[in-house]
């Protein structure tokens, strides 16, 4: 028994008890709302899915801290040494559009550290899983990073609204730049080897990331912020400046290309 079994079997089980509610408002007709100040788009299935994760987390461990999007934030996590990083609903924007490039992300970090990651796809019906220092999954079976060490022939995860913007055109002759959302899900997708890299100097909040990020860990890979820094979570801002996450070859190369 590994030493966060616990912890790993219940983000996965609540990462795909969440998804079925998110996948039952995805088959029928639904509301879009957009969050106050603008910030991007919300619906019923967002709010299902985290009073789900919530529940499922309290119930198992009382007494860990848990920071979600759709919760509002109080200082008490900071107390903790034992938090969950959740965002219920990673990719709502491709949700509202009938694309299958979203997913329920679950990350647990001990002291600051990625230890735990489940993402689960409901569309697909895909479940990455991870525990750091043991291994990354996909529906059960062992997965990891590729093993692909140039930048030339690499596939790389970037966002959709930045490669619209002409972001990644200098690459593009090098390595194939693939239009995706979903954070999370870009970097599950590194962690099992499905792509060398996902990256953006964008920031990030701390839920986009965590679960990811446990997993390309889990997966042999790397991820640091935009600096290169490794990530340490549970922060006072959940606000990361740059997202690199990679099969830990070519992690160099693309910090570079970040600028």
């Amino acid at each position: 028994m590994s030493k966060y079994e616990k912890e790993r079997a219940l983000a996965e089980r609540t990462a795909k008890r969440a998804g079925q509610a998110i996948l039952e408002v995805w088959n029928r007709d639904f509301d879009v709302e957009q969050k106050d100040g603008g910030k991007g788009p919300l619906t019923e299935a967002d709010l299902a899915a985290n009073a789900i994760l919530i529940e499922d987390i309290q119930a198992a461990f009382p007494d860990d801290g848990i920071l979600s999007e759709e919760t509002k934030d109080t200082p008490e996590r900071l107390t903790k040494s034992r938090v969950w990083i959740i965002d219920p609903l990673d990719g709502t924007r491709e949700f509202t559009l009938k694309m299958p490039e979203f997913c329920v992300s679950v990350g647990f970090v001990v002291d600051g550290q990625p230890v735990v990651g489940a993402l689960f796809n409901p569309a697909t019906g895909e479940l990455v899983s991870a525990e750091v220092g043991v291994g990354v999954t996909l529906d059960g079976e062992p997965a990891g990073v590729t093993g692909h060490a140039d930048v030339e022939g690499g596939r790389f995860l970037v966002s959709r609204s930045e490669h619209k913007k002409g972001w990644f055109a200098a690459y593009e002759d090098k390595a194939d730049m693939l239009p995706m959302g979903s954070v999370a899900w870009k970097f599950a997708l590194v962690a099992v080897g499905r792509a060398e890299a996902t990256f953006t100097p964008k920031p990030r909040n701390e839920w986009d990331l965590c679960g990811g990020v446990a997993a390309v860990l889990a997966g042999g890979g790397h991820a640091s912020n935009g600096k290169g820094e490794p990530y340490r979570f549970n922060s006072p801002d959940p606000l990361h400046i740059g997202v690199c996450g990679t099969n830990g070859a070519i992690h160099d190369a693309v910090l570079q290309m970040m600028g």
